[in-house]
């Protein structure tokens, strides 16, 4: 039996839609293949969410759609829009 390990890819897009714009990512790979790092790449791996579903990720998680309290519509904090994926490869 061939063994799997687990590749998980985050990305933070533009709005809700998965079909809108990348514009931040997390890559970790339990294969141990690559050790990706923080700001190791200019471009995002994927445009947006269903190019990473096109190419065989799974989506496993959408963030929450929480709307903002009034008068805090405009403040920055985290990264809204977080899909987490996740591809199961061969050790």
């Amino acid at each position: 039996m061939e063994e799997l390990r687990q590749q998980v890819l985050i990305l933070y897009l533009a709005s809700s839609a998965l079909d809108t714009p990348v514009v931040g990512w997390s890559v970790y790979d339990g294969t141990g293949r690559t050790e990706p790092m923080s700001a190791d790449a200019d471009e995002p791996p994927y445009k947006t969410g269903v190019a990473a579903m096109r190419d065989g990720w799974r989506l496993i998680q959408l963030s929450q759609l929480i709307p903002p309290y009034p008068g805090e519509e405009f403040t920055t904090s985290y990264q809204r829009y977080e899909c987490v994926f996740e591809k199961l490869v061969p050790r």
